[in-house]
């Protein structure tokens, strides 16, 4: 698939997704970018502006299969990845599979649920497999997880651990619509009613297609030159308790190329790395001032590192 058509397929894919989640464009196109990189997602914001509706949208536009798991304070992680049951009949366990075996899986306000469950997601997000009781269980292909998480200053939250976050290619916020946005949504039909009448834009071929084509953008040793002087800074500044990991500059370089098919483009440019920085860096970063992730002036520290 070359970037025109591909172009065109996410610029459909914006537009479905408008229609409903009225006024984040951007954002919308933040999100599309973070799954053809083969990313997991994050979006963090107050509850009631979105989260959720968002999700659905995007798996229905995507034509994938869908789950929706409300992470609760009680919950283990055998409610996510399946438990072994003893059949009489047979004499045997038998693995019945958990809400994880879906090509997208939405952890809704994951961050209401324990440590120990979060992390029932680790393996899964990381090698798109789970092991149970010492036998591994491949999850489908595509395997997305969009997670939801509410402000960690609201009750009843605990705060996701670093390695968790890290597995979270973007990490992305809806914040309240502007006024014009806001007026269009409260004179209209309830958004999520809609959801359910969307049609899927895509095949699962054609977002393989869109996924390999990714991996085929161009980055120069002037961009890469460009994503190494921002983890330098982001290590030696002393704005941040640790800096960016390896694994971090593979997500900017991931990320970019999503960024830069989705302009139409065959090559990386230093505006895709700007575009693309704040979502990929923020949830990686903790600062030393505030000991708190998305610290505004770090991050505006290495959005001004020049451009080799």
């Amino acid at each position: 698939m070359n970037p025109n058509e591909s172009k065109t397929i996410i610029d459909k894919l914006v537009s479905e997704a408008s229609g409903i989640i009225f006024g984040k464009q951007h954002t919308i196109r933040l999100a599309f970018a973070c799954l053809i990189a083969r990313g997991h997602l994050l979006i963090e914001d107050l509850p009631g502006v979105g989260k959720t509706t968002l999700a659905h949208v995007l798996a229905k536009l995507l034509g994938l299969d869908f789950s929706r798991v409300q992470f609760t304070s009680d919950m283990l992680p055998a409610d996510i990845l399946g438990v072994s049951v003893y059949e009489r009949d047979s004499g045997a366990f038998h693995f019945h599979p958990g809400p994880v075996f879906s090509q997208m899986v939405l952890a809704d306000e994951i961050n209401r649920a324990t440590p120990k469950t979060q992390s029932a997601l680790l393996e899964a997000m990381e090698e798109r497999q789970v092991t149970i009781e010492g036998q591994t269980h491949q999850l489908p292909s595509p395997f997305f997880v969009i997670a939801t998480q509410n402000p960690t200053f609201q009750i009843g939250t605990f705060p996701l651990p670093e390695s968790q976050l890290d597995r979270f290619l973007m990490r992305i916020e809806l914040g309240y619509p502007d006024q014009q946005a806001e007026r269009a949504l409260l004179a209209s039909q309830d958004r999520r009613e809609l959801v359910p009448a969307l049609q899927a834009v895509i095949s699962s071929s054609q977002l393989a297609e869109l996924q390999s084509t990714v991996e085929s953008i161009h980055v120069s040793d002037a961009v890469l030159n460009y994503v190494q002087n921002i983890i330098a800074i982001s290590r030696q500044s002393g704005d941040f308790v640790t800096g960016l990991s390896p694994r971090a500059g593979l997500a900017l370089i991931r990320s970019a190329k999503a960024w830069a098919l989705m302009q139409g483009r065959e090559h990386v440019l230093p505006d895709d790395i700007q575009a693309i920085l704040p979502s990929v860096v923020s949830h990686r970063l903790r600062s030393t001032t505030t000991d708190s992730f998305n610290d505004s002036n770090g991050l505006d520290k290495l959005l001004s590192v020049a451009v080799p």
